[in-house]
């Protein structure tokens, strides 16, 4: 590890521990030359699939990108950063665990608005709307219908606030 403050090759480690809820080893260190110290972060590298894009290119998954659109759907919503951290999380988890080198971009985005309609429904439907392509009003209305179905379904309390009034049928 190179000194980054004057270059030097040789550092020893002062304290090492877990971070990041045990997915990082935090190392203080100093260094042997100049004695100034500083911090060092250690994480696995995991090899995660490449992205197919509907053109049929091809990237590397970046969980930037997957933040950045998350984060621009989520805007002035009353979501906190560490569930969108979580959630960021558990996609880059299932990527990890399909075992797959590749996988369609399709899928990615299932993926993110799947974590979207449990955590904010207007989150959601914004996503929803850019990724689908949306290209009028009812294309937004048979979305809202369909999340509407989605959360009859479900048996677990509703935590989070309504994209839409409660209509008279619904009481």
């Amino acid at each position: 590890m190179h000194c980054p403050f004057c270059d030097h090759t040789e550092t020893k480690v002062i304290d090492s521990r877990l971070a990041g809820e045990g997915r990082q080893i935090r190392r203080r260190r100093e260094c042997l030359a100049c004695t100034e110290r500083y911090t060092t972060f250690e994480v696995a590298e995991l090899l995660l699939p490449m992205v197919v894009k509907g053109d049929r290119s091809r990237e590397p998954f970046d969980e930037h990108k997957l933040l950045s659109g998350m984060l621009k759907a989520l805007e002035k919503r009353p979501v906190g950063r560490d569930a969108i951290d979580a959630a960021v999380a558990r996609i880059g988890h299932k990527l990890r665990s399909l075992g797959e080198r590749e996988i369609a971009a399709r899928a990615v985005g299932e993926m993110v608005m799947e974590e979207l309609r449990h955590m904010d429904e207007v989150a959601y439907v914004r996503f929803a709307s850019v990724y689908r392509s949306f290209q009028d009003i009812e294309a937004f209305r048979t979305e809202i219908d369909e999340l509407r179905q989605h959360r009859r379904r479900r048996s677990a309390p509703n935590d989070q606030l309504p994209l839409l009034p409660k209509s008279e049928e619904e009481s």
